[in-house]
């Protein structure tokens, strides 16, 4: 048995031991409480503002003497502000037994969050945050939203009105002194608590995102409308504006797209901390009406309530949603991990597979444009992909009596057809190959030379093979899918040439995932859940934009991301200084792939004439036309429910149109009467383009 002198001893040499903190997030919760910034804590242990943020967010630990006076401090907070059925912090009880549930079950009060199954304090708002009052101000509803990092305490944004109010997530108002921009900068990133995790644990945390009202960026000196000649999302400020001189003179930077509606204001990384802001300012168009329909008109507290739920469901806006669409992408599948490097044995960036890498790559010149180098360069004559969606109209001739004498044309459009497509994609990874009659194989991604001329479909029904719908009139390049139906079909193909990559993978699965969820959440936020019966749902669709506005907003942006994304996978130049053969910014990134954009418009425009062609087997119906991702047919009644094929049981048939909320599913576009649809079509128009608001202009040229 121990001696008393040997016990003494052991426990003199704990003494001894480096002092213990608690865990990061302890430290800042009592910090908060205490009512002290992270400036402030950081003036008085004489280090700055970022270390602080280090400290409490786990990324490094304090060194004597900084170390012992932390401690000290942290055990006086503790005393005072101990966490709810928990003791305070002594000199005699290491950190751990602090941690724990309450001793006794009962009802949680509202200042306890509970978190994967344990019970633990909510955070304290800081003492430059409070909650809007109830006035109009305030969003009417609030949704439920996940536990925020313990690093952005604050959400991932704020909306910042010219009394310094900045309006956060969950109706939090921030007290923002800034006066200039690079005060605003700073403020953001010592002192606002905003931001938002990476998405991925290879991938960077989302920069914290500041949304100016017109009056706040005119107290900022920065000009309400900005003016010019360019299309208003390309106008920036000049490089000799006091505002783009005081971030200079203040050492922050501005990217080569400069001070424009979506303006981003940086420094170089201090080892892997980023410094960078983003800034949008509403008076300048950063929201775009169409992606965001009647934000840029909402209260701050409103547009921080539409913002917020879009960066946590989607991403933190980057920019408009073809923009955040395509960051979406590299933010699930970022292009470098940690990898060991076998000589040194230091950790350094390598390449994280199925992701596009970090190097552009150039495409085969029957992928590319007409104006891109590689086609410029070479002289190429062989033709392009044309893997766009449907812009078909039948021909009138091909009308029957019947179906003239039926009294309606009802619209449906496909949910997110472009997303459904991306669900389970396979698309080329690495650099393409060039062959020379090879084999078809329905499994490799890539572009075919091939004559599909000969195959014979109804002519009440579109050509799968092409975006006008009209039969080909011999070889052409197509993407795997368009030649890979054709066989479905049952036709013999017989490929000429082919570029076809090697390297393949489901880069999209991860972003069809998440854009899935939110679209499915967002809906079922507005009383639309999968649960419905067709009935059900066709009621909730009618009312659904109704039951919450910001809401609503928040789904026209969601289907905003998914078509604008695959769009910018082939971003053409833009500027009227541009000349054939020169290389534009977009293809400096390898999220410039024209072939993976290729893929999902030629998978998705497959899965539409599928369902078109077990429609006329099911019902003997056949469209009128198509726009994409909508079809009109004509109906004996004003719903779907009309014509849409049902067995003896009451359940969809399956193979056709679908009622439902859920990607690749339809709901109801417009209904319209046969009349106005056949003048349409004997005038040269598309019904499609103008079911839903049938008394539409016309576009000129359509």
């Amino acid at each position: 048995m121990a001696s008393e002198e040997e016990l003494f001893a052991s426990v003199d040499a704990l003494l001894e031991e480096e002092p213990q903190l608690p865990p990061p997030a302890e430290r800042a919760r009592l910090r908060e409480a205490a009512g002290i910034t992270q400036a402030r804590l950081a003036q008085a242990l004489k280090t700055t503002t970022q270390t602080v943020k280090n400290y409490e967010n786990g990324r490094s630990e304090p060194k004597s003497p900084r170390l012992e006076a932390y401690q000290r401090l942290l055990r006086g907070w503790s005393e005072k502000y101990p966490a709810h059925g928990v003791p305070a912090l002594s000199r005699q009880e290491s950190p751990k037994t602090v941690v724990g549930p309450p001793a006794a079950e009962g009802p949680e009060p509202e200042s306890v969050a509970r978190v994967g199954g344990h019970v633990t304090p909510a955070a304290p708002e800081r003492p430059a945050a409070r909650r809007s009052a109830a006035s109009s101000r305030r969003p009417a509803k609030q949704t439920p939203q996940p536990v925020s990092d313990a690093r952005f305490p604050h959400g991932p944004l704020a909306v910042l009105d010219a009394d310094g109010s900045a309006y956060g997530v969950d109706g939090i108002v921030l007290d923002c002194p800034a006066t200039s921009v690079p005060e605003l900068v700073e403020w953001t990133l010592q002192e606002s608590g905003v931001g938002a995790a990476r998405l991925h644990r290879n991938g960077k945390d989302s920069d914290p995102l500041i949304v100016l009202t017109a009056a706040a960026a005119v107290k900022l000196g920065l000009p309400e409308r900005l003016e010019g000649h360019e299309q208003r999302r390309n106008l920036r400020l000049p490089d000799d504006h006091p505002v783009v001189q005081q971030v200079k003179k203040a050492k922050w930077q501005l990217t080569q797209r400069g001070f424009g509606p979506w303006a981003r204001v940086y420094r170089k990384a201090q080892g892997t901390q980023r410094q960078c802001v983003q800034l949008a300012v509403l008076s300048w168009d950063a929201l775009d009406e169409r992606s965001w329909p009647g934000v840029a008109e909402m209260e701050p507290a409103d547009i921080a309530r539409v913002l917020g739920v879009y960066a946590r469901r989607v991403i933190t806006p980057r920019g408009s949603t073809a923009v955040s669409g395509l960051e979406l992408m590299t933010a699930l599948r970022p292009p470098t991990r940690a990898v060991r490097d076998e000589t040194t044995g230091n950790w350094v960036p390598g390449h994280n597979p199925g992701s596009l890498g970090t190097e552009p790559m150039d495409p085969a010149p029957p992928e590319a444009t007409q104006e891109h180098p590689v086609v410029v360069g070479s002289g190429w004559k062989g033709g392009f992909l044309n893997e766009e969606a449907y812009q078909w109209v039948r021909d009138v001739d091909l009308l029957s009596d019947e179906e003239c004498h039926l009294p309606y044309a009802v619209g449906l459009d496909l949910n997110t057809a472009f997303l459904a497509a991306a669900a389970r994609l396979t698309v080329g990874l690495s650099a393409p190959d060039h062959f020379h009659g090879p084999q078809f194989n329905p499994k490799i991604p890539g572009s075919w030379l091939v004559d599909l001329s000969h195959v014979e479909l109804d002519p009440r029904l579109p050509s799968p093979f092409t975006p006008t719908g009209e039969r080909p009139d011999g070889p052409a390049w197509y993407q795997t899918h368009t030649v890979a139906y054709a066989q479905e079909l049952g036709y013999n193909v017989q490929p000429l040439e082919a570029y076809l990559r090697r390297e393949t993978g489901a880069y999209l699965d991860p972003w069809h995932d998440r854009l899935k969820t939110a679209y499915l959440d967002t809906l079922a936020d507005l009383g639309v859940t999968r649960d419905l019966d067709d009935r059900a749902f066709l009621a909730a669709m009618e009312r659904h934009k109704d039951a919450d506005p910001a809401l609503a907003a928040v789904l026209g942006a969601i289907k905003a991301t998914v078509k604008g994304g695959i769009g910018k996978l082939r971003e053409r130049p833009q500027g009227r200084r541009y000349r054939d053969g020169e290389r534009w910014p977009a293809l400096e990134r390898p999220t410039w792939r024209p072939d993976i954009r290729a893929a999902v418009i030629s998978k998705a425009r497959v899965n539409m004439h599928r369902k078109l062609l077990n429609m006329a087997k099911l019902t003997g119906l056949y469209p009128l036309a198509v726009l994409s991702d909508c079809v009109v047919y004509p109906s004996p009644g004003p719903s779907p429910l009309d014509f849409l094929p049902y067995a003896a049981s009451g359940k969809p048939q399956p193979g056709g149109f679908r009622l439902g909320p859920s990607p690749g599913l339809a709901k109801p576009e417009g209904v319209q009467e046969m009349l106005w649809a056949v003048d349409l079509m004997e005038k040269g128009y598309n019904p499609a383009r103008h079911i839903k608001g049938g008394d539409a202009v016309l576009d000129e040229g359509e």
